[in-house]
């Protein structure tokens, strides 16, 4: 078990690890302003963005630059430093350290080497998108960016197809209409999302839907494509034990058995609530009541 108390007769210092605004500056903390300028340096994620930010609170820290592309080299250094008494700060371009950013490595070889790591929390992308989603917020799962590549997208999506809890998904505004495709036919065109882009700033929008109607909406300009974007889509929805199908998929089978053909109704209803298409044709040899309870 690794203890992050102070070793030993000298004092190292402490890695403090600091949440910065996602986007409004007002949602800087007086604490997070207050460490980054009691530390002897600032490990950034990029030192351009981060200097624009330490500029405005009249920060004049030293920095150093600490990106996924460097940090393995930068532990060492960072080590000597905290082993000499030195206070450092971890900050990334926005938001909370090692969401979806670098620090990770660092963080565990500085516990490894019992020194203090400790946090600043505040803004953070993944939580205030969560906050206002509309969404279930008690079981939640955060997948951090896709794959780049579309066929190891789909397979990472068929493999969370089944997911019992909140999927929250980080995009870009290059890949998020094709990525919005791929998660409707995986994960079902029906099932509910939300998307929240840019926020905390000035043109932030929250657009609830569920996947198609989100994929349909950003393809055609109806709601703008660009800026940074948290994707939130709905749990699986429970299943029946014996049959593997959902309580929705079984009622909106049971709607469109009553006017098609059973053949025509269980690709329709497959296509619709992302259920497999034989367990639903199975389904309908069963008596009526036994899906279209819901009703």
């Amino acid at each position: 078990m690794t203890s992050s108390a102070n070793k030993g007769s000298h004092k190292p210092g402490t890695l403090w690890v600091v949440a910065t605004p996602i986007g409004n500056l007002g949602d800087m903390s007086h604490r997070a302003v207050e460490v980054l300028n009691q530390v002897k340096v600032i490990a950034a994620e990029d030192t351009r963005r981060t200097g624009t930010l330490l500029n405005h609170f009249g920060i004049t820290t030293p920095m150093l630059s600490c990106h996924e592309h460097n940090e393995v080299a930068r532990i060492e250094e960072l080590l000597g430093r905290l082993e000499r008494g030195e206070d450092v700060a971890l900050v990334s371009d926005a938001g909370t350290p090692l969401v979806s950013d670098p620090g990770f490595p660092l963080v565990r070889e500085v516990r490894a080497r019992g020194i203090r790591v400790s946090p600043v929390p505040g803004p953070s992308a993944l939580t205030a998108a969560l906050s206002v989603a509309g969404l279930p917020t008690d079981r939640f799962v955060f997948e951090g960016f896709l794959p780049f590549r579309r066929e190891a997208r789909r397979k990472h999506l068929a493999r969370l197809a089944g997911e019992q809890r909140t999927l929250v998904f980080y995009e870009s505004t290059h890949r998020i209409v094709e990525m919005l495709a791929d998660c409707a036919e995986i994960l079902g065109p029906e099932r509910p999302a939300a998307i929240a882009r840019e926020l905390t700033k000035i043109f932030e929008s929250v657009s609830s839907g569920t996947l198609s109607e989100l994929r349909v909406a950003l393809a055609s300009g109806d709601e703008p494509a660009k800026g940074e974007f948290v994707v939130l889509i709905a749990s699986h929805p429970e299943t029946d034990p014996d049959t593997g199908v959902s309580e929705e998929a079984r009622r909106v089978l049971g709607v469109l058995t009553a006017e098609l053909p059973p053949s025509q109704a269980a690709k329709l209803a497959a296509a619709i609530t992302g259920a497999k298409r034989k367990q639903l044709y199975e389904l309908i040899a069963e008596p009526v009541e036994k899906f279209d309870k819901n009703q």
